[in-house]
């Protein structure tokens, strides 16, 4: 089989996937938590500005993620999950 007929394969299998027919594809769902921004903050014993710095983000967006207007997505969500989970890990990184 050669490259483009390889290729024009995977792209009909995309298609009918998502089209709802059973191709056998393997489906992996994973569920990050949602998570409490402040309390995650708070639990690190940093100030606002100290840890949006130490996670990489603005101070503003952070301040989103507290007062609910925005929720973290991504890298970010997975990081603050992390965080909740052991407070101390932005501290044992950083030194």
């Amino acid at each position: 089989m050669s490259a483009y007929d390889s290729i024009m394969q995977g792209l009909n299998e995309a298609l009918a996937h998502a089209q709802g027919e059973d191709v056998g594809a393997r489906v992996h769902q994973i569920v990050v938590p949602t998570v409490d921004v402040a309390a995650i903050r708070a639990s690190t014993g940093l100030s606002q500005s100290a840890f949006a710095q130490s996670i990489g983000v603005a101070k503003g967006t952070l301040l989103n993620w507290e007062h609910g207007r925005r929720q973290p997505t991504g890298p970010a969500q997975v990081l603050l999950a992390m965080i909740a989970k052991k407070p101390s890990l932005v501290r044992e990184l950083l030194q």
